[in-house]
């Protein structure tokens, strides 16, 4: 994830092909992104750019759609937030897909659901509401048959969550975190102490120094010139010609 947007260096070298050529616009590639996308929720690999090309196949292929498929990529787009990888895709789905309870076909309303019920999730996670992230996604059963495809789906999400909590604080109260990674005793002291590598001490969970969280003065100098500053104060009282 720390690669540029185009590039994942774990990417099959057939996908780069398609990807660095016209065939991206094939619509007899659409299978073989499909299968690429099985591979990355199979594999708990991510690969943004080559679901973002199938989402547009998708757009100007509609029968060549798959919800499932498209519900599995905003699944995985969900698990590497706080990107804009989630608003992307949606940007790329067809409008009856965001609209609430349409009036159509059961397969339309099943995606247009799905699509609905995954927005929910997003906006809860750019809210860094995490607790009402996982009451959320345990209220309704439909949430989990969306993540099922998706290997390691909320071991994912506990990573991503901690990521974002180590960038913002160095010291938590333990029952916090305890909410907002949704594990409690030995879950929870096993995966902050083993996966995090933070220290709970107490009922605190310290987070070591890292870049982002280090409290940093900063002193910013403007270096304006003397002759630049007068400048500016003589044309203020000119006249215009």
């Amino acid at each position: 994830m720390g690669n540029s947007f185009d590039h994942v260096q774990d990417r099959p070298d057939n996908i780069e092909v398609i990807l660095n050529g016209l065939d991206r616009y094939n619509p007899e590639t659409t299978t073989v992104f499909q299968d690429y996308v099985n591979h990355q929720c199979e594999n708990r690999t991510y690969d943004c750019y080559a679901n973002l090309a199938l989402l547009k196949l998708y757009q100007f292929n509609p029968h060549l759609t798959r919800d499932e498929t498209t519900t599995n990529i905003l699944v995985k787009a969900l698990t590497v937030f706080p990107t804009p990888d989630f608003s992307l895709c949606l940007s790329l789905l067809p409008p009856y897909s965001l609209i609430a309870n349409p009036s159509s076909s059961r397969g339309t309303s099943d995606l247009s659901e799905a699509v609905q019920k995954l927005t929910v999730l997003n906006t809860l996670l750019s809210q860094a509401d995490y607790a009402s992230f996982w009451a959320t996604l345990d209220s309704d059963d439909l949430y989990a048959d969306l993540v099922a495809d998706v290997s390691g789906f909320e071991e994912l999400m506990r990573v991503r969550i901690a990521i974002n909590v180590s960038q913002a604080v160095r010291e938590i109260q333990r029952s916090v975190l305890e909410s907002w990674l949704n594990l409690r005793g030995k879950e929870f002291e096993r995966f902050v102490g083993e996966i995090c590598q933070w220290v709970v001490d107490g009922q605190t969970v310290k987070v070591p120094l890292n870049k982002e969280n280090e409290a940093k003065g900063t002193v910013v100098r403007e270096n304006v010139k003397f002759d630049q500053f007068s400048r500016l104060v003589r044309r203020a009282y000119e006249q215009p010609a």
